[in-house]
């Protein structure tokens, strides 16, 4: 279960050559769990045919303006009223003006005008298009409305040039989508400033080695994206990694553990929560040599001093912030968790085994509050617990609110 399983949400494809993502954009949406009504402009329609989005969906494809009324349905009407979001992807130069200008003579300007649902426009046109003062003013005008853009992105194009204009990838767009339903929530979560940390510190040796671990940063930004479902500001402190971050959320990159403690003092200022997902090194060289150190045959031994670097969960000390944090362990799981919890001021950490869970897609948890209070999972996904972390945030959050009353 995420924000968007069971949500109502009415796909536009207009006629770019990018319309052909849109059959992807659908599938993806589709096994999430949304309820995805497909609208085509006559454009979409000299590209790609009704049919594919019906296989697709197992649902209507609407193209028309004067499709027949029916007692259970009323055209655009019906159609506005029934979507909790309206997505625009791709978003021609031309489709982007209509839009800005609230023309309404075909099936498309007429749901816009239609509806008061979030709309997310996804640009796909020719670089000089995209910055032609007229398509820019018109998402300026969009923008100003509430609108969500997102891209373009950067690459080559239709035409074989290099430049903006290529539709955003798919999972930018429903992680805009995640976003605009998120924004509707009205938990504990909802518009409060959670800063999340994730991935492997690295300590450099020498300007090409490091000590770092196997943190894939999974963990963390899986938190980030269930805390953005939830209505949250996030602001996502990462170490070096590949993972696209969620969409919405303010990232922070760092490398050591140093530049995550001033990242983490920076950010919490005016925050609700920390969660501290990072696998941050317990210990950096203590000097960094200024060339790469050379391998000499007599040398059988390489010696590096090592000293300890900041607890910077220990450290952040602000009255009425959440901290949780994380336990990665290889024995005495909850006695070292519960100990770690009460030395750094915690309202909830969870602890797993070091060895299974770094690097690794699953996990194996116990959760622990500030009470003593031992919950073990069973294995799932992070994403999945994810959920479950910030299902026992939220009810911390609750618990002071209603204290503070």
């Amino acid at each position: 279960m995420t924000v968007l399983t069971g949500r109502r949400v009415l796909l536009a494809v207009s006629g770019g050559i990018a319309a052909y993502k849109a059959a992807d954009l659908t599938s993806k949406l589709v096994q999430a769990g949304v309820r995805l009504d497909v609208l085509l402009t006559a454009g979409a329609e000299q590209f790609l045919r009704p049919l594919t989005f019906e296989a697709l969906t197992r649902r209507p494809v609407h193209t028309n303006l004067w499709e027949p009324w029916t007692e259970d349905s009323a055209g655009h009407v019906s159609l506005a009223a029934d979507i909790d979001a309206l997505i625009v992807a791709p978003a021609t130069a031309n489709v982007i003006a209509r839009l800005a200008l609230g023309l309404s003579d075909d099936l498309l300007g007429a749901v816009n005008l239609s509806t008061v649902a979030p709309l997310i426009i996804v640009p796909a046109m020719e670089h000089h298009m995209f910055h032609h003062p007229a398509t820019q003013g018109h998402l300026g005008t969009l923008r100003e409305r509430g609108a969500t853009i997102v891209g373009p992105e950067q690459g080559r194009l239709a035409s074989g040039a290099m430049g903006d204009g290529r539709m955003a990838a798919i999972e930018s767009i429903v992680g805009a989508l995640r976003q605009v339903l998120g924004r509707q929530a009205t938990g504990p979560l909802a518009g409060r400033h959670i800063v999340v940390s994730a991935g492997g510190t690295q300590e450099p040796i020498d300007p090409v080695r490091g000590i770092t671990n196997r943190s894939s940063g999974r963990m963390g930004y899986a938190i980030a994206q269930a805390a953005i479902d939830r209505g949250a500001r996030v602001t996502l402190i990462a170490a070096p990694g590949e993972r696209r971050p969620p969409f919405g959320a303010d990232v922070v990159r760092i490398t050591t553990a140093a530049d995550l403690h001033a990242a983490v003092e920076a950010a919490v200022d005016d925050a609700a929560v920390l969660v501290m997902a990072a696998a941050v090194a317990d210990f950096r060289p203590v000097g960094t040599a200024p060339a790469k150190i050379k391998k000499d045959r007599d040398d059988t031994v390489l010696n590096v001093a090592l000293e300890p670097t900041t607890d910077i969960l220990a450290t952040i000390d602000r009255p009425g912030l959440l901290k949780v944090g994380f336990a990665a362990e290889t024995e005495r799981l909850v006695e070292h968790a519960t100990g770690k919890l009460r030395r750094k001021g915690l309202g909830l950490i969870v602890a797993n085994d070091a060895v299974q869970t770094i690097g690794a897609e699953t996990s194996t948890a116990t959760l622990i509050d500030r009470d003593g209070l031992a919950e073990e999972l069973p294995t799932m996904t992070k994403e999945e617990l994810a959920v479950r972390v910030l299902d026992r945030v939220e009810a911390i959050l609750r618990s002071a609110d209603e204290a503070g009353r």
